[in-house]
């Protein structure tokens, strides 16, 4: 399979049905995300906020109790998670897209940002979505996923080919050496948050 193929397939996943399986499964994402959220904007005071993979609004729900809800944007490949993204933050611009395309501008926000989307996208496709978004960001950059220091491969949900660890730090470092890392943790799953084991990167390129 080519790359471009397998990150057509991978898109085709979560776009469909595997997508909207997810969405009914994760219903209670925002769960405890709201102290993080609140540390962050206090670290970072971003006017404008674009998450890239919404799905419902896990994230931007919090941000929106911290910052002006018509401040922030969210991208997503699948309907169904869009339109309860849509309902959780009917202020926001929510948009029907890919990583790899963002329908964004470049600069157009303080802060852009992923949580647990990276880790889905093909290793052809990786980098043109990081691409992607520091192309929009005009500050800051976010990334929380799943940290290996080496590629691993997980399965999930009887496919081999749609989940993985990787150093996404250290990848962004080195696609994008103007990008200075200013922050990092690592959020561990628990009862009172939806948060799952995700190791997260702040950088600045201001």
């Amino acid at each position: 399979m080519s790359s471009e193929d397998a990150g057509a397939a991978l898109e085709n996943l979560w776009a469909g049905e595997f997508g909207d399986a997810y969405v009914e499964r994760n219903r209670a994402a925002a769960k405890g995300r709201e102290d993080f959220w609140r540390e962050r904007t206090e670290q970072l005071d971003p006017g404008s906020v674009l998450e890239v993979g919404c799905n419902i609004g896990g994230n931007l729900r919090p941000l929106a109790e911290l910052l002006e809800p018509t401040t922030l944007a969210g991208i997503d490949i699948n309907e169904s998670a869009l339109a309860a993204a849509g309902k959780a933050v009917p202020d926001a611009d929510l948009r029907l897209g890919s990583a790899y395309e963002i329908p964004f501008d470049d600069d157009s926000f303080d802060l852009v940002f992923t949580t647990g989307v990276l880790i889905h996208l093909s290793s052809e496709g990786l980098g043109k979505a990081i691409d992607e978004i520091v192309r929009c960001s005009r500050r800051w950059v976010l990334c929380g996923e799943y940290f290996a220091e080496q590629k691993e491969k997980v399965p999930y949900r009887g496919h081999d080919e749609a989940l993985f660890r990787r150093d996404y730090g250290g990848i962004y470092e080195q696609r994008h050496p103007e990008l200075k890392l200013v922050d990092r943790g690592f959020l561990g799953a628990s009862e009172d948050s939806s948060w799952d084991d995700v190791t997260w990167w702040l950088f600045d390129q201001g």
